[in-house]
């Protein structure tokens, strides 16, 4: 890493090492940028708790800077240590997507709300799931076909973000913090400046027919076209996954289907 940490924390310059190497410099000027911005920030942040914690702040940038094809950007971390993964909606207490019992989604998919109606409107893109219908016997179907079928359908979230990951997904939220005390439309300002050094990053690495295109996803994450670099990428905007209209949403079906996410797919042949 080129870049100095000056009088960042220790606490947060060392979650650096979660990220890819590709990632480390954009992710200390954007620290830097936030430490100008409020020389305060930081100190504040680290005296007390906050979420995701195991150094797990930046995991979201495992990703490769040259293989990002897509930005999609939530509004913050679950506000549950071990839901809290630094990951968008890649929720650290699921493992199974569907009831053992083939009853619909696990207990635990259908408490992390957003979760939830995010898997719903995949199903209803792939056209395995009808939108006027996507509970009771509906779902049940669904999941009885998925555990009858693993050749064709993905059993676990981690093979969810796996095939995100082989399509190109930076998995990121507008605040990469959650707080009890501390409102997340509040800390999403705060890390604004970090998010334009991460837009900035992009820019320079790619040329302008290869730029990602933003999925911007909610109110706090729709904020983030006000930074001047997000004008250049494409965007996506729709309401977030915990408003049950997301799963009717169109444009999402639309954007997701041809990437057929809850099915099993290879990098060299995707669905």
């Amino acid at each position: 890493m080129n870049v100095s940490s000056g009088n960042l924390p220790k606490q947060i310059t060392d979650c650096i090492q979660l990220a890819h190497p590709s990632w480390h410099p954009a992710i200390m000027r954007g620290l830097q940028a936030m430490q100008a911005a409020d020389t305060t920030y930081f100190s504040r942040l680290c005296s007390a708790e906050f979420l995701p914690t195991e150094g797990r702040l930046f995991a979201a940038f495992q990703q490769p800077l040259n293989e990002v094809r897509y930005v999609l950007i939530g509004e913050g971390p679950y506000p549950r240590a071990d839901s809290a993964t630094g990951v968008c909606f890649m929720d650290g207490a699921v493992d199974c997507l569907w009831a053992e019992d083939g009853s619909g989604l696990s207990k635990k998919v259908n408490r992390a709300t957003s979760l939830r109606n995010f898997i719903k409107m995949l199903l209803v893109a792939s056209g395995d799931l009808n939108q006027e219908y996507t509970s009771g016997e509906a779902m049940s179907a669904v999941a009885t076909s998925a555990l009858n079928n693993e050749a064709r359908f993905i059993r676990k979230l981690a093979d969810l973000q796996q095939n995100m990951h082989k399509h190109g997904f930076l998995l990121l939220n507008a605040t990469l913090v959650f707080r009890d005390s501390v409102a997340p439309v509040k800390d999403g300002k705060s890390w604004q400046p970090f998010l334009q050094a991460i837009f900035s990053s992009l820019l320079a690495q790619k040329s302008s027919a290869s730029l990602p295109s933003l999925v911007l996803w909610g109110k706090i994450a729709e904020q983030l076209k006000r930074i001047s670099e997000a004008a250049h990428f494409p965007q996506i905007l729709a309401e977030h996954p915990y408003n049950l209209s997301f799963i009717k949403n169109h444009e999402m079906q639309d954007f997701f289907r041809p990437m057929q996410l809850l099915h099993n797919c290879s990098k060299e042949n995707f669905c």
